[in-house]
């Protein structure tokens, strides 16, 4: 005792010692820290940083559930990576020292999609619509953002042809649809697809990587329809068979089959048309044709010996369009021949003939002209000989017989089926009339095979003939006339033809074949008198000797000439006749006329009636030439004066030649001779004047500007015809125009060209000089001056000058008064007297017209000035370029002229002025934030503006003025710094977009209200505002509800977007999810997977769990949905997450208050009597439900959620459904074990597959000897069906003690 009383005096130093001691503290801003899930193991990942109050050197360490995940230098707070991250697998971790820490995994793509389907084929009908659905697949990715939007593609189609290339499509939710026509017979009856799945990539270790799935292949099988009629297996079907073939023979088999190949149905046979029916039929199921009647080939000529049936062959069952599917063709039977009859004669002619038996004959009758050659076919006979057996069979023999055999043939003698019989002349002198007029044949056929025959009696009847001709005595008769005899004068009458034959065949004609003299002279038929037929024609001038032939024919037409040489005696009957007109020329005093009068006479030369005399009758001139009587030459007695022949004569001597024949009575004829004069050119022109004076005035085309004169003396229009040309400057606007006024005069027009016209502003004088001229190789040549004096007209328009028009800026609202422009107008003519004209206003704003709202804003004078007229009213956003449109006016352009220049544009561009302050574009949209999901740089709301300004004036900047935080409770706090915004424009509409800058607390729960300005950036006018209030509600973490789910989180994944619309249909709000994540196995009972989502209406308010039950359980279609899809229990978050951290601190502070208070001893048996009690209460329950449920045998009836119970009914007392289990559960409770099973297996697993069961191993110790009554319960269950044992003996669930 005396010992501690020291150590009591100490105790309160050391007590004063530990309270001074202050512990370290974290930064208050070290609150998280952000790591990529592909940070490697062993790098930094972060640095823990603390600061004590005593300076006491600190050390450092990391604690929690996921601390193994880092190592810490405990010396300098360097945080290390030791086991690789996932993100997929856990989101976030948490460091507790005495600072809790949170690390956010930031995900990477380090995952491929994987598809979920398990089943890569299926089948479709060939029939399929094309944008039909075909089959959908499913993939999945793992990874968040870009790295897990999957998209489908389709790698490649199998049969890789060019028409398969886009027969499907796979859209974005992995649905592949048909894109083409599908055909089971024509196209492919399978198609294989290799499909893939890809990410849209990520960041993998700092590289944009996009990660694929392994391909997968989809097997399509097309159905066949039975849409395609039966189908003959050869196109064209024959046979043969012989007539009178017995009833019941098969003739031929035809065969057809389904072209519906996947479906191949059976097809029965019949005959619908037969051009012979009832002679065949046809097996109704082998296609077998049998004959069935009598077959004559006989029956079949017309037909070709051909039977033509219609079999028809029809499948047993309706095609897809409910019809009968069914094919036809035509066959073809030919019927061969058998020898059953003979040949017969039949009177007609091939090939019409009708061969009826009822028409045979045995007697035909024919002609033939006497003495007819051989080989010449007896007329009037038509015989046929027909057998209508075929080919061997139908060929027979034909030959003759009778009385008069030797003189005829028959062709032909051999035939076949048919033929036309002809009976030939073989001997001509045989066949003659003289000797016997009628003769007799009988023609025989006998078939060749057979030998049976038929015989037609021919009776022939001979035609007699002409066969002798007329003859003349004489070959050539010399006859003569004088011409010009008379019309009917008898040439001769003594000329006779003789002919042997008598009657009609002696009866003689006469008659004058064609010829030279033929339309002279005449015979007549009967006599032979030869006369003049036309005397008119009878002239020995134009022919001397006629020679014609004279025929004689008889009755019979034979018929023989004789020639008849006719000889005309001449007379004085022709004048003379002179050849040719004669006009003469020759130059006046250099030539003579030397020219011979040709005459002739077309009478008998060498007599009187053709010998010409001469003579010149008596004129005027005719004492200046001789003629020679003779010979008829005409000559000149000495030199010719053209100035001594009379002028009115035109230098010409007309004389009269006399010609006469020397003849009785005398002919004569009269000839004129013209003798020409020629005149030699010797005379110059002279013009009237040697200067001419003009004056024209300028711009008036086509006038006439003068008149020369000129003369030449020569009397001859050659020698005296005078042309005028035109030289000199400028000569090439003129046209000068002769005129003859009269023998040797002429006068010239000078005329502007009709499209010339003279410009006294570029010549006002021109000298020109007129030439008079002859034409000829002597011609001589007069000139004179002729001055044209150009008078001023004024016929210029004025002309803008483009530099006065160009454009001018002119500011808007009254910036500007006065005169700002003027145009300035130009007229090159002397008196002109010109004013500026406005013609029209153009108003327009960004190039369209506004009409007329600028008229009134400028003005221009006459002198071209241009002033503001209403400066206040010029407003650059109504109209920003005005356009004046003027031009320029003379008045004193001659009225014939444009007194009006051309249009010309000043263009007034209207300046802006900032006089318009930027305006908000009214919104009825309302923004909702999640601060649980919503990350920096995201937009949360936006806004729009404009500002009728331009440029500058009109480019709007957002900025944020303020930002609060109002609270549910009314408490606003500044929210400065969380939020910015980003302007952006399109065309004239601004749009500041509202981005979060930091996290959002989730926990709060009010509106963020910030204040948003507008305005504009003018360059030198003042800054125009505008400002709005924008509210952005938030939903906190109170309104986050968690779905569980007895599926997995894949299956949950894959089914999401059902879930989702289900969920939307049921609350009409919109469904924000959070996350899907799969429940610990220590945890779950029913619940594999949860869904954590937020339910918000469009107003910013959002549902609670609560609100959320009553919509769903209201909804039964969505509930039921929703049950089908693994719902089992709707809880919120609150309630179902962990409160594992604060439960390990209360254990901290309490073992440290049961250090101080309690024995370590005491404090562990207590604790272990209170873990065996509660493993003893859950072996009771468990041995409850063992007695209850067969071995082996699992409840038919759902249980109650969470729990192995069911109640007597075998109903669920949840919802008091009578049989099934709608499977929610609404949980409340905070704490974790409230999600443990009460089943007391559920911490002893059995895998009833397996030989041997696993157990919990717990230490235990000597087994007693009393049965264990758990053990006892369970080996009282039955065995299964197949007699295996269920039960086990686990140590661990002694219930002895109990």
């Amino acid at each position: 005792m005396v010992r501690l009383w020291p150590l009591c005096i100490l105790l309160p130093a050391f007590l004063v010692s530990v309270a001074a001691n202050r512990p370290p503290q974290f930064p208050a801003n070290f609150v998280a820290v952000k790591l990529p899930e592909d940070l490697p193991v062993g790098h930094e990942a972060f640095w823990l940083v603390a600061e004590d109050p005593d300076n006491d050197t600190l050390t450092y360490g990391i604690s929690g559930p996921r601390a193994y995940y880092f190592s810490v230098n405990q010396s300098t707070g360097e945080v290390k990576l030791a086991s690789p991250l996932d993100y997929e697998v856990k989101s976030s971790g948490v460091g507790r020292t005495l600072k809790e820490i949170t690390v956010i995994l930031e995900d990477r793509n380090d995952n491929a999609p994987v598809f979920k389907n398990t089943d890569f084929s299926t089948t479709i009908s060939e029939f399929l619509p094309v944008g039909t659905v075909v089959f959908s697949v499913l993939a999945t990715d793992v990874d968040t953002g870009s790295g897990g939007v999957v998209v489908y593609s389709i790698v490649k189609i199998i049969p890789d042809t060019v028409e398969n290339e886009n027969l499907f499509r796979i859209l974005d939710n992995g649905s592949i649809i048909l894109e083409g026509s599908l055909s089971y017979n024509n196209k492919s009856a399978f198609y294989q697809l290799e499909l893939k799945a890809c990410d849209k990539g990520g960041l993998l270790h700092n590289e944009f990587t996009i990660q694929c799935s392994t391909p997968v292949f989809l097997s399509i099988s097309v159905v066949d329809e039975p849409d395609l009629d039966p189908q003959f297996v050869r196109e064209f079907y024959s046979a043969t068979v012989a007539e009178n073939t017995a009833l019941g023979t098969s003739v031929l088999k035809v065969e057809a089959v389904d072209r519906d190949r996947g479906v191949n149905d059976n097809v029965t046979y019949t005959i619908s048309n037969s051009t012979k029916p009832g002679w065949f039929d046809i097996g109704h199921d082998d296609g077998v044709i049998r004959v069935s009647g009598p077959v004559d080939r006989e029956q079949l000529l017309e037909e070709n010996e051909e039977v033509h049936v219609k079999v028809t062959a029809t499948e047993q069952n309706f095609n897809i369009f409910g019809q009968v599917a069914k094919v036809s063709i035509w066959i073809t039977i030919r019927v061969t021949d058998v020898n059953d009859h003979k040949p017969e004669f039949y009177n007609c002619s091939l090939p019409a003939c009708s061969f009826s038996p009822q028409e045979a004959q045995i007697n035909f009758t024919g002609s033939v002209d006497e003495h007819a050659s051989a080989r010449i076919p007896i007329s009037d006979l038509t015989m046929v000989a027909y057998d209508p057996d075929q080919g061997i069979n139908g060929t027979f023999i034909l030959s003759l017989e009778g009385p008069d055999t030797q003189a005829f043939s028959v062709s032909p003698e051999r035939a076949v089926g048919s033929v036309d019989v002809h009976v030939l002349v073989k001997n001509s002198e045989m066949v003659d009339y003289e000797i016997k007029t009628v003769m007799q044949v009988e023609v025989v056929a006998t078939d060749l095979g057979s030998k049976n025959f038929s015989v037609a009696t021919v009776t022939i009847y001979l035609r007699d003939i002409n066969d002798h001709r007329p003859t003349f005595s004489q070959s050539l008769y010399l006859l003569s006339v004088p011409e010009h005899s008379e019309t009917g004068f008898v040439v001769t009458n003594s000329i006779h033809a003789t002919d042997p034959d008598t009657g009609l065949w002696g009866r003689i004609t006469y008659s004058l074949l064609p010829g030279n003299g033929d339309d002279l002279f005449e015979v007549d038929p009967d006599t032979g008198t030869v006369t003049v037929k036309n005397g008119t024609l009878v002239d020995r001038e134009k022919q001397a000797v006629y020679y014609l032939t004279m025929q004689a024919t008889d009755g019979g037409n034979q018929s023989s000439t004789t020639t008849l040489q006719i000889t005309l005696l001449d007379i004085n009957d022709n004048p003379p006749v002179v050849s040719g007109s004669y006009n003469i020329f020759v130059q006046e005093e250099i030539e003579n006329v030397s020219v011979i009068i040709q005459a002739d006479d077309a009478d008998e030369p060498g007599t009187n009636n053709s010998r010409l005399l001469f003579t010149l009758l008596p004129g005027p001139y005719s004492h200046n030439f001789s003629l020679d009587p003779i010979t008829g030459l005409l000559t000149n007695s000495g030199p010719l004066d053209r100035e001594a022949i009379d002028p009115a004569l035109g230098g010409r001597i007309v004389l009269t030649v006399h010609v006469a024949d020397c003849g009785v009575p005398s002919l004569s004829t009269n000839v004129n001779v013209t003798i020409n004069v020629e005149d030699i050119n010797d005379n110059v022109p002279i013009f009237n004047q040697s200067v001419y004076q003009f004056f024209v005035k300028e711009r008036e085309p086509g006038v006439l500007v003068g008149t020369v004169e000129a003369w030449d003396a020569d009397q001859t229009e050659t020698n005296n015809r005078i042309s005028f040309s035109l030289s000199g400057t400028g000569a090439n606007n003129f046209v000068l125009r002769g005129s003859v006024l009269g023998s040797g005069r002429a006068q010239g027009q000078l005329w502007l060209f009709p499209d010339v016209s003279l410009d006294y502003e570029e010549q006002q004088f021109l000298e020109l000089t007129v030439s008079a001229e002859n034409p000829g190789p002597q011609g001589h040549e007069a000139t004179a001056e002729v001055n044209v004096t150009v008078l001023d007209v004024n016929d210029v328009p004025p002309t803008l000058d483009e530099a006065s028009l160009q454009g001018i800026h002119v500011f808007e609202n009254g910036s500007q008064h006065g005169q700002v422009a003027e145009v300035v107008a130009y007229d090159v003519d002397t008196e002109a007297d010109v004013e500026i004209q406005l013609v029209n206003v153009i108003c327009t704003k960004a190039g369209v017209d506004v009409g007329s709202l600028c008229h009134g804003w400028f003005s221009v004078a006459a002198n071209g000035s241009v002033y503001i007229n209403q400066s206040d009213a010029i407003d650059r956003e109504a109209c920003d370029l005005v356009t004046l449109v003027v031009r320029a006016y003379d008045r004193t352009t001659d009225p014939r002229f444009e007194a009006y220049s051309k249009n010309g544009s000043l263009p007034i561009t209207i300046e802006d002025r900032n006089d318009n302050a930027p305006y908000f574009l009214p919104d009825n949209q309302t923004f909702v934030i999640i601060p649980e999901l919503v990350i920096p740089g995201q937009q949360v709301a936006s806004v729009q503006a404009r500002d009728e300004d331009s440029g500058g004036n009109g480019a709007i900047t957002f900025s944020i003025l303020q930002a609060d935080f109002i609270s549910t409770h009314g408490t606003t706090t500044p929210a400065q710094g969380f939020f910015r915004v980003i302007t952006s424009a399109e065309a004239s509409l601004f749009t500041g977009s509202i981005v979060l800058v930091t996290n959002l607390d989730s926990t709060l729960q009010g509106i963020y209200q910030m204040k948003v300005q507008a305005e504009d950036q003018p360059p030198m006018d003042p800054v125009l505002k505008a400002q709005t209030t924008l509210n952005l509600f938030t939903v906190d973490q109170s309104y986050r509800v968690r779905l569980q789910f007895s599926t997995s989180k894949e299956d949950v994944g894959a089914h999401v977007e059902e879930i989702k619309a289900a969920l939307i249909q049921a609350t009409r709000t919109t469904v924000y999810i959070v996350n899907i994540q799969d429940i610990d196995s220590v945890t779950r009972a029913q619940a594999h997977s949860y869904l954590d989502a937020y339910f918000v209406f469009s107003n910013g308010t959002a549902l609670t769990l609560n609100e959320l039950s009553v919509m769903i359980r209201r909804d039964q279609d969505t509930l039921k949905k929703l049950l089908e899809l693994g719902l089992v229990v709707v809880g919120s978050q609150e309630s179902q997450e962990s409160d594992q951290p604060k439960m390990l601190t209360s254990v901290i502070i309490g073992l440290a208050v049961a250090l101080l208070l309690v024995l370590v001893i005491m404090t562990v048996a207590l604790v272990c009597v209170r873990k065996s009690y509660h493993r003893k209460l859950r072996a009771m329950k468990a041995g409850k439900e063992a007695r209850n449920t067969a071995a082996g045998v699992t409840p038919l009836a759902p249980a109650i959620p969470g729990t192995n119970l069911y109640n007597t009914e075998r109903a669920n007392p949840m919802l008091n459904l009578p049989t099934k289990d709608l499977g929610l559960e609404y949980l409340s409770s905070s704490s974790d074990l409230d999600y443990v099973s009460l089943n007391s297996l559920d911490d002893n697993s059995v895998d009833l597959d397996k030989d041997s069961p696993e157990t919990k191993k717990e230490s235990a110790g000597p087994l007693e000897l009393e049965p264990e009554p758990l053990s006892v319960v369970l080996s009282g269950r039955q065995k299964d069906t197949n007699g295996q044992s269920l039960a086990f003996t686990n140590p661990g669930l002694d219930t002895t003690d109990l």
